[in-house]
Order: structure tokens, then C-alpha cells, then sequence
């Protein structure tokens, strides 16, 4: 994303810390295989030299390491640390658990649970499936442009189209650096929110196919992603509609669960 952009709009006097936070957010997009200084200028729109000084800074800092052998960035150990300030991050994380272990344990593949961070999609928890080859696409912490990915799709399809328009303009440089065509991209939105559900015929991993379909809350609103990646021959296209059936009812359950513990605590703030 653009530095400068937010929803509400720019704080004066921001700007270095908003683009630390942009490098954070694409060195951290490349988990444990890092990424290149071109890379995170070209994502982030920040010209090389200032992305070389931030990345120096933060490695000072202990929020960003570089590979002496590959030279390549990765996220530091201080922001793991710093976050464990915080035990509950996200509790459809506890919510959703038991619904992936029974989704995967009953049907046999890989689930994933999915949110949307910014103009990021993040994969907040997975369990691998009961049959013997597990495809294990993505890691726990992957973090993408949304849209890519089936998660991806069905966070952006539920949000409104001018947002959409907007996060996947801001995002245009990372997705032409994934072989991704903008203007393609918001067409598969377009059908997956007609379906209500995206599938892919190629996964990540080769040979494999991937299925999500959205976690509402009560009101409508899209949570999280739930989505099943498996190799192709276990996931057929005529097996698509009874899955996404299965999957639409763990769903339920899991955004159901998320609306009780909402009224909870809005019973609990309420003054007695």
C-alpha cells in the first residue's frame, strides 16, 4: 500500500513512521524466505536509498534481520517479542479452532483460517487434514496482498466495490510482482461474490486446489476466510458444491460463536 493512505486519512508529521511500518509489512510478507531491498522498494513505492536506511535502522532496532549469506531481510526478533504484550490478539483464532480440527478431521484436507490486515490478508491458524498428503500451502503468519489466494478473494468480496477498487490499486505493485493482472483480479472478485465462495483449480503447491468461502458475523459483515486446500484429485470439481455446503456450516458456527461472545461483552459494558 501507498504510504501516505490510511482510511481516516494521514496524521501530520507521520510519514518516517508510516513508512517503517510499510517496510515492516513486506519484510514480514517474506516469512523465513526474506526479501530483497528492490522488493520492498518496488511493493511500498519508497525509493531504494530511504528503504535502505529504514531497513538499517530497524535492524539496529532489532525489528528487522538481513541473512549474511543471502542478504536477504527478514522480521527481527523484537516484534515477536513485543507482541507477546498482548496474550489475546484475536479470538476468532480460540473460536474457530475446534471448527478446523472437525472440518479437517471429517473431511480430510487442510483448513485454514483467514483475516484481512489492511490491505493484507493474514493466515491466522490452520490444521492439516486427516489424509495421508497434507497440503500445507501456506504457514501460520503468511502474510499476502488481498486477493491473492482464495482467502484473499473472499475477504475482498465482501467488502464494498469502492474499497475494493482502492485496496487493489494501492496493492498493483505487489500484485504485478506476483504474476497477478489488477484488473483480472477484481473480475474473479466479481464472481466470487456472486458464488459466494472461490475455488482454485491451482494451488499454491503443485497438483493441489484450494476452496474458501467467507465467516460472517451476525450482521452480514465478512470476519475471516475459511478455506481447504488439497491435492487436485481429492478436490474434483463435482465434489466443489457439497464442500462448499460443509464449509458454509462450519462457517456459520464459527461467525454464530463470534456474534454470542459480542453480545457478551456488550451486556458486560453495559453501566448496571
Amino acid at each position: 500500500m501507498t504510504v501516505e493512505q490510511t482510511s481516516k486519512g494521514p496524521t501530520p508529521g507521520a510519514q518516517a513512521v508510516r513508512r517503517a511500518i510499510a517496510v515492516l509489512r513486506i519484510v514480514a510478507s517474506g516469512q523465513e524466505r526474506g526479501v530483497r531491498l528492490l522488493d520492498v522498494a518496488r511493493a511500498t513505492g519508497i525509493n531504494r536509498a530511504t528503504v535502505h536506511r529504514l531497513l538499517q535502522v530497524l535492524i539496529e532496532e532489532g525489528a528487522v534481520e538481513q541473512d549474511p549469506a543471502t542478504r536477504l531481510y527478514l522480521i527481527g526478533r523484537e516484534l515477536p517479542l513485543l507482541g507477546l504484550a498482548r496474550s489475546v490478539h484475536f479470538p476468532i483464532r480460540t473460536v474457530a479452532a475446534p471448527v478446523l480440527r472437525e472440518l479437517s478431521d471429517v473431511e480430510g484436507e487442510t483448513s485454514f483460517l483467514t483475516i484481512r490486515n489492511g490491505d493484507d490478508s493474514i493466515c491466522l491458524d490452520r490444521h492439516p487434514g486427516s489424509f495421508e498428503i497434507k497440503v500445507l500451502s501456506i504457514a501460520v503468519g503468511a502474510r499476502r496482498p488481498l486477493g491473492v489466494g482464495v482467502s484473499g478473494l473472499v475477504l475482498l468480496a465482501g467488502m464494498p466495490q469502492a474499497e475494493v477498487d482502492a485496496i487493489v490499486q494501492r496493492n498493483r505493485p505487489r500484485l504485478i510482482n506476483a504474476s497477478i493482472d489488477p484488473d483480472a483480479l477484481l473480475q474473479r472478485v466479481d464472481d466470487t461474490r456472486r458464488a459466494d465462495y472461490a475455488f482454485a483449480r491451482t494451488g499454491i503447491v503443485a497438483q493441489s486446489r484450494a476452496l474458501a468461502v467467507p465467516i460472517r458475523g451476525p450482521d452480514g459483515t465478512v470476519l475471516a476466510g475459511l478455506a481447504i486446500a488439497a491435492i487436485a484429485h481429492r478436490l474434483p470439481d463435482r465434489r466443489v458444491p457439497t464442500l462448499v455446503q460443509v464449509m458454509k456450516a462450519h462457517a456459520r458456527t464459527i461467525g454464530d460463536a463470534m456474534g454470542r461472545r459480542q453480545a457478551v461483552r456488550t451486556t458486560r459494558s453495559r453501566p448496571g
